[in-house]
């Protein structure tokens, strides 16, 4: 197949190395720069060159902020039988737009980032696909996916936003809260260091698609289950119920199960 993708930053990298071993991949990016990292690939730094290529799919690799936007400056570049990818964390939007592109479509989500997955080992790491989507296209990234061991699960547009809400919105949640609170320690304890380095690493990602996570607008009901919880466990504290403790710490890791 020939590929373009857009956006040269550490996935769209990383789809490019992975792909140009089997298909004719092309990448384009507005800042040449970075496209000067990339290898086995044609490199696009405007996009008249698309015209000239035709690709057979796009997989839109652009921060979720310019998602749409990037999708709307490729698409006068395509034919009509290019199908449309994304692999955004984020999909508000996304359904709205396939439905009036006039091309097929494929949406997926790989569950995992440069920030804390090795990217050499994906074998514990998972992928969504979503189900409205081009038979072929979802073919093609299960075939992907599979080649990658990833453990894969289908869902729709709305399914997506609810897993989303519960698997990224609450871990980050909690571990702004545990920024928001953290001071200085001179002599931090195993615990303290390993939150410290999820903190650290979160604060590292964007910060329009942290907040786009977080305005999920399934988080709003996580965020109530986070502070139910958090409520029962400062009155199990300052009642120092040993009892209590007890129950509620075994219920905790009976959700580790």
């Amino acid at each position: 197949m020939k590929i373009l993708i857009i956006g040269a930053g550490k996935m769209g990298s990383f789809f490019c190395d992975l792909l140009s071993q089997k298909h004719d991949v092309a990448i384009f990016d507005t800042d040449p720069g970075r496209l000067l990292f990339t290898y086995m690939c044609r490199r696009f730094s405007n996009l008249s060159e698309v015209d000239e290529f035709e690709p057979d799919m796009v997989i839109n690799a652009a921060t979720v902020k310019y998602t749409l936007d990037a999708f709307n400056a490729v698409l006068p570049h395509l034919t009509e039988r290019c199908i449309l990818s994304d692999i955004a964390s984020v999909k508000t939007g996304l359904p709205e737009f396939y439905a009036k592109c006039g091309h097929p479509y494929v949406s997926t989500h790989p569950m995992f980032g440069p920030t804390f997955a090795s990217l050499s080992n994906l074998s514990n790491e998972n992928a969504i696909i979503i189900s409205e989507g081009d038979h072929l296209g979802k073919v093609f990234f299960k075939d992907l996916y599979s080649s990658l061991k990833l453990h894969i699960e289908e869902y729709t547009f709305s399914q997506h936003d609810e897993t989303i809400a519960y698997s990224l919105s609450i871990p980050f949640a909690s571990t702004l809260v545990f920024a928001g609170c953290m001071k200085h320690q001179d002599a931090p304890g195993t615990t303290f260091k390993r939150h410290k380095a999820i903190a650290d690493g979160l604060m590292s990602e964007d910060d329009y698609l942290l907040s786009e996570i977080l305005f999920n607008p399934n988080t709003s009901g996580q965020l109530e289950k986070i502070q139910k919880k958090l409520s029962e466990l400062q009155d199990i504290v300052e009642r120092r119920d040993t009892e209590a403790m007890q129950a509620y710490l075994d219920k905790v890791r009976q959700n580790l199960v």
